[in-house]
């Protein structure tokens, strides 16, 4: 037996998808504006899960440029047919529904196979029947006119894998079980027993978030309701309980037969969620003929006992230098990166983020280098080394949650040409000016130290420590504030605030850790 903590992928990693092949997890998120998109984990043992790759870490597999934060790569499936991996998603910003495939699920992965107009709406998932055959299944606007926000349903229709597109007539399956439902989403079907099951979200990704269950003796319908759904939600709980926005689940049967369900849900520290929506595991029973999740418990647990044995990855450092040449595979960009975005080959072991126009208010490509929030309570840092010409120029750290929400603790030069450290927090777009100080020039250390709503800001020169400033407050990047699907993020950015400019910032280091387990 063994002992998993949910969350089983903590910080943002929504919209789960997972796929069992012999006796081997594999499991994806979605990423929205960031790129690559779409992370890829393997684990032996549900508990301990190593990211292999991205799925999609080419231009021409993801384009998006000019998409909003919460825009880009919505949730997709993993499935896996006879040799071959497929992942399918929707790009909201640029080209709607595809697919890509792979032998090896670190990759290569194909180019896009775009679906066209033909797979209208989000969220699309695919189910291999006993034959073969190919089934692509979605949610789309209500064909009939939508009557309300929400109003959409789920639909199915072959798909012919040689061709690359969808064959014969779309049949809606299924509307969802409430009365009224409003967005039934992230559909996936299975089959078990001569029964085809269908599992969707409803409710929205938000309070009202649920996972439901219908079954069918005919891929087609008609679909009959589970009559115990939703058979997985935490609505009922009350705005305070410490596990919120349950839904969006996929199961997986394991190589001894036991069955188990990956799902998003989100963890507040005092009503406020700033990691986004984290990826949860449940363990799942069939009882007389539907699944039952964590049967005598009904919720989501802090700690399940797993009859697995133990396979745990070697730990990675929290500590990230840049003597390779490639970047860690942790480290996220927004949108379509240019080019010359960043170089670790022009100063050997230093990243060199380039000062482009973009800022981090633009929804564009900026300079910019994270990693996802992982923790309640943690401290991100890196040695700097920047000397800013111009008083646009600034470069340094940023908790971002969006373009509009975000904290950036910069080096910068003022008008008299002193080299300063300020920060400024952004809320709805405009900046907010927190503190500033003179300081020398050269080489320096910025230190962000998070606990909870609330962070403390220090940076470092010629072996001084200097507390910048304490309890700047981070509810405005909050879920509950900024809106939006994304969780923060934390990491190395550049920019010269729309001035052109030639100069650079070099990183020497970057650390993330947290300071206490999550609760």
């Amino acid at each position: 037996m063994i002992t998993v903590q949910n969350p089983i992928l903590s910080g943002f990693y929504p919209d789960p998808s997972i796929c069992a092949v012999g006796e081997d997890f594999y499991l994806v998120n979605s990423t929205f504006a960031y790129f690559p998109g779409v992370p890829i984990f393997h684990s032996k043992d549900l508990k301990n899960w190593e990211q292999i790759g991205h799925v999609l870490e080419r231009p021409s597999q993801i384009p998006l440029e000019g998409c909003g934060h919460s825009q880009g790569i919505y949730a997709p499936t993993i499935r896996y047919h006879d040799g071959t991996f497929y992942m399918i998603t929707t790009n909201v910003s640029g080209g709607g529904n595809f697919y890509v495939t792979a032998q090896d699920p670190k990759g290569p992965w194909s180019d896009p196979v775009w679906l066209g107009e033909e797979a209208p709406g989000i969220d699309p998932s695919l189910f291999f029947d006993e034959d073969g055959t190919c089934y692509y299944v979605g949610t789309r606007p209500n064909p009939e006119g939508v009557r309300y926000n929400g109003d959409w349903e789920i639909w199915v229709q072959e798909l012919d894998l040689e061709k690359g597109c969808l064959t014969g007539e779309s049949t809606k399956i299924w509307k969802g079980a409430m009365n009224g439902v409003i967005w039934p989403e992230g559909p996936h079907l299975y089959k078990k027993e001569g029964y085809y099951y269908l599992m969707i979200a409803e409710g929205g990704t938000g309070p009202d978030h649920s996972v439901t269950v219908a079954r069918s003796r005919q891929i087609g319908g008609p679909y009959e309701g589970n009559p115990d759904n939703p058979i997985l939600t935490h609505r009922h709980l009350g705005k305070n309980y410490p596990v919120v926005y349950v839904g969006h689940g996929d199961l997986v049967e394991a190589a001894d037969g036991s069955w188990y369900m990956v799902m998003l849900a989100s963890r507040r520290e005092q009503g406020f969620t700033l990691m986004g929506r984290e990826t949860f595991l449940a363990k799942v029973v069939w009882e007389n003929g539907w699944p039952v999740v964590n049967p005598g418990i009904g919720k989501l647990e802090e700690h399940i006992e797993l009859p697995m044995e133990e396979y745990p990855f070697e730990p990675k450092d929290t500590v990230y230098h840049f003597w390779q040449d490639r970047l860690p595979m942790d480290f996220v960009m927004l949108r379509n990166p240019a080019k010359n975005l960043y170089s670790l080959t022009e100063r050997q072991g230093w990243l060199r983020l380039r000062l482009r126009t973009e800022t981090l208010r633009d929804e564009a490509s900026p300079a910019y280098l994270g990693v996802r929030q992982r923790h309640f309570s943690w401290q991100a840092s890196a040695l700097l080394d920047f000397c800013p010409e111009q008083e646009e120029e600034a470069a340094g750290l940023a908790l971002v949650q969006s373009n509009g929400y975000h904290l950036r603790f910069e080096k910068v030069r003022n008008e008299r040409g002193t080299p300063c450290i300020r920060i400024r927090r952004c809320e709805n777009g405009a900046d907010q000016k927190i503190a500033v100080a003179e300081v020398l020039d050269g080489v320096c250390v910025l230190r962000m130290v998070c606990h909870g709503l609330n962070v403390d800001l220090y940076y470092e020169q010629n072996g001084v420590k200097h507390c910048m400033a304490r309890d700047v407050d981070i509810r405005p990047l909050s879920t509950e504030i900024a809106g939006g699907f994304t969780g923060c993020t934390v990491g190395m950015y550049a920019s010269a605030e729309g001035a052109k400019s030639s100069g650079y910032a070099d990183f020497g280091w970057f650390a993330y850790e947290g300071l206490s387990e999550s609760v």
